[in-house]
């Protein structure tokens, strides 16, 4: 388990990308790279569009993270302790 008081603050995502098998190419504002695994949060109340592969596709960052039209979006906290390096 990561201490959030050792994540480097604030967390950014600055890049994202939409891969296939529900995986999204993530770049930080600190230089992180990695790829993180969204099929465990699909089919979860605003997730539940994203099994759509071509609305998960449509990912854009907002805020500083990853999100979707329908207001769906993830901690870049959890993006960042999660993903796998690239």
């Amino acid at each position: 388990m990561v201490d959030i008081r050792d994540l480097p603050f604030p967390i950014v995502v600055t890049e994202v990308h939409a891969l296939g098998e529900y995986q999204l190419a993530l770049m930080f504002q600190d230089g992180k790279q990695g790829i993180f695994d969204m099929k465990p949060y699909l089919g979860k109340g605003v997730f539940k569009d994203l099994e759509n592969p071509g609305y998960f596709s449509l990912v854009t960052i907002e805020n500083g993270t990853a999100s979707w039209q329908n207001g769906a979006d993830m901690a870049p906290e959890r993006l960042y302790t999660d993903c796998i390096a690239a």
